[in-house]
């Protein structure tokens, strides 16, 4: 029986298969979601799909680039799909597409009817259905979809929604005297809507209620510098009427809660009583959950003292260490010389190509020299190379840390370099590690990592971090292309007896994923869930692809998607370039025939190759640049997508006036290692037309 499917719009897009979340892929197929989400079962024209996707002037191939989307997010929902088969999720509704989803499978229909049953209750019921209701939301309406400060009117209106919802609920919660059960989810929604004077009357009316006068005095004040900052006006009726009465009576009419005066003490990692987790603090989605408040984690008020306790459980944060981890031993070898060093390394940062394995290489090392470090194990997946809002700051995971070391919010300093000072001085007494997963940059990580002290941090990252030095026993550790034995052990790992009775067809298969780890995860996991599907016959499959994504069948996606990740790090010049090199006919290049390609100055293309091997979809050697095969059917793919043929033809042809030039013998009639190179590439040239035809021409992926 498949597993029901259920989304989460009302915050970061996302999507879950019983338990198990769904990998939503590129920024586009998430923004395509998040429309049909709001829609609430309504059609979605394809029109409106290419306007969302694109503000302006929206590239020829628009209409096939959306419903090849729609068609990667009916495979990761329906993953047994028939090909060409329309599905019963995501279907196609006359000149659009709609979803089909009950009112329980989405957060923005379940807030929807919570809310409308409130709206027809009275009294402690309809506080508690908004209290329910408010608890849905994580963030803005699809958060992090936003383009150049763009944010779809759809989208806003949905945000709209939990506005009046929390105007609603702070009415029905005063007249009923249940303040205190939803004050939290009112202060919530009056932060993200600072200028809204309405909500923001009823959050000071509420403040008073649960006997916090002087804060809401204090909120007023904060309220009217910042309209005549931003907007230079005065409060209006509505927040002058909840100031004077402020200052008319003590608290208005159902001021009577049980709760306002009545600090209690929070253990981290203990449950919340009751009581407790009613007054103080929002159900906030367990990131990893579904939605619906079945797992709920808490923040505690600010305006409460609370002391650090005795006793603070030892964090054990590790994820689940991989079950087919194998090899790696020399990248294993190199981390225990740096440990063994003198002094021993504080701090390894773990980059390598997108796909290659760095975070199953860092949670196995990590749950390796796990015992070595008794206090503990913090982890934060920082979120890189996530788009938007999405990204995880240095203050949000010093804020978690803090409050797994045993710090109580109201002690965690507000200012950066201050709680990153009471992070290291904590962990001075202590000896515990620091998984940190998916970094950005040195200005992300180097507030998390140990001073002083016998703790070790270990950091992924999809780029090379350069241009700011770490600190002091900080190592870079380069992760490369796993060994040919190591790919064939990995494969023979996965599937067992099949793999090592045919070791003709793994040589061949570890030959076509150019032996990059997801590849060969990927052919794997679709072996096995294929019966009768033979390792021949996958073999056979990537051969007749002919270098293309399409050769990894429904894997092709998650391939894109986890090279997309980097290529959205670009800037718009490296992004070009990166699409226009496969139509060099080797995978090896010079910077002059890069420029030639790119139509640019040599001094350019060195500057756009260099920022390619920063985010590690190229690499330097001897002389010339190297793209992985995968990463070069990827850039083909892209390239197709978004360069014009024109384009792509008038490419080739300067990187065949170059080539032919540099062939030209010099002067002392001995041929170089350039005109070597180019002479390979004009064979691959004259082979069969323009590659850029070629590449087009091919057939493309199923839409």
């Amino acid at each position: 029986m498949t597993s029901p499917l259920s989304f989460a719009v009302l915050g970061p897009i996302r999507a879950w298969r019983g338990r198990s979340e769904i990998d939503l892929g590129t920024r586009q197929q998430r923004l395509i979601l998040a429309l049909l989400l709001v829609r609430a079962g309504g059609t979605v024209s394809v029109a409106e799909l290419v306007d969302l996707l694109w503000e302006s002037d929206p590239p020829p191939s628009a209409v096939n680039v959306v419903h090849r989307h729609v068609g990667v997010l009916r495979r990761r929902f329906e993953p047994d799909l028939p090909t060409r088969a329309a599905g019963s999720v995501l279907i196609r509704d006359g000149a659009g597409y709609r979803l089909r989803v009950d009112g329980e499978s989405s957060d923005l229909r379940r807030f929807r009817r919570l809310v409308a049953e409130a709206a027809d209750n009275s009294g402690e019921p309809a506080v508690e259905l908004y209290r329910e209701a408010l608890a849905l939301w994580r963030d803005r309406c699809a958060s992090g979809l936003r383009a150049g400060g763009r944010t779809h009117p759809e989208f806003v209106a949905v945000d709209g929604e939990r506005s009046a919802a929390a105007r609603a609920a702070a009415d029905a919660a005063l007249r009923a005297g249940y303040v205190h059960t939803v004050l939290p989810a009112i202060r919530l929604a009056a932060e993200y809507e600072p200028l809204d004077e309405a909500l923001q009357a009823r959050l000071l009316l509420a403040l008073a209620a649960d006997g916090r006068r002087a804060e809401a005095l204090a909120a007023y004040a904060d309220i009217e510098h910042r309209l005549a900052d931003e907007l230079g006006i005065q409060p209006g009726v509505d927040l002058r009427a909840a100031r004077d009465s402020l200052l008319r009576h003590h608290a208005p009419a159902g001021s009577g809660s049980p709760h306002a005066a009545t600090p209690t003490l929070v253990r981290p990692g203990a449950p919340p009583a009751p009581a407790q987790a009613a007054i103080g603090r929002p159900a906030l989605t367990r990131p990893g959950a579904p939605p619906g408040g079945g797992e709920a984690e808490s923040r505690p008020p600010a305006e409460l003292e609370f002391s650090r306790p005795a006793r603070v459980e030892r964090p054990a944060q590790l994820p689940a260490d991989h079950p087919y981890f194998t090899g790696r031993r020399a990248a294993l070898t190199a981390v225990e010389e740096l440990l063994a060093a003198n002094p021993p390394a504080s701090a390894l940062v773990i980059d390598g190509m997108p796909g290659v394995g760095k975070t199953t290489f860092a949670v196995h090392l990590a749950h390796r020299l796990a015992t070595r470090y008794p206090d503990g194990q913090l982890h934060a997946d920082l979120r890189g190379f996530d788009s938007g809002d999405s990204v995880m700051t240095p203050a949000e995971a010093l804020r978690g840390f803090l409050w797994s070391l045993g710090v109580a919010p109201s002690a965690i300093p507000a200012e950066l370099h201050a709680q990153a000072g009471l992070y290291r001085s904590i962990l001075a007494e202590r000896r515990m590690l620091i998984l940190l997963d998916n970094c950005r940059d040195w200005d992300q990580i180097r507030h998390l990592l140990p001073g002083a002290g016998r703790s070790l941090a270990i950091a992924t990252s999809r780029r090379r971090i350069t241009g700011a030095p770490g600190p002091v026993g900080a190592h870079p550790l380069h992760l490369g292309l796993p060994t040919i034995a190591e790919a064939h052990e990995l494969l023979i790992r996965r599937l067992g007896g099949a793999a090592t009775a045919d070791p003709v067809a793994v040589g061949e298969i570890v030959t076509r994923c150019g032996r990059l780890p997801l590849a060969l995860a990927l052919v794997a996991t679709r072996s096995v869930g294929r019966r009768g599907l033979s390792l021949p016959a996958v073999a056979a499959e990537l051969a007749e692809a002919d270098g293309r994504l399409t050769g990894f069948g429904d894997a092709h996606a998650d391939l894109a998607a986890v090279f997309s990740w980097s290529y959205r790090a670009l800037s718009p010049e490296a992004a070009r370039l990166f699409r226009l090199l496969p139509l060099h006919p080797t995978s090896a290049f010079s910077a002059q025939a890069a420029a030639a390609l790119g139509g640019l100055s040599l001094r350019s293309a060195r500057t756009l190759l260099a920022e390619l091997g920063a985010q590690l979809l190229v690499e330097p050697g001897d002389g010339r640049w190297r793209m992985h095969d995968l990463l070069r059917a990827y850039a083909a793919e892209l390239g197709e997508e978004h360069d014009d043929v024109a384009e792509r033809d008038a490419a080739v042809e300067r990187v065949r006036d170059h080539c032919a030039s540099t062939t030209s013998a010099p002067p002392d009639g001995g041929p170089t290692l350039a005109g070597q190179a180019c002479g390979e590439a004009l064979a691959g040239l004259d082979g069969a037309g323009p590659p850029a035809r070629r590449i087009r021409d091919r057939p493309g992926p199923h839409r």
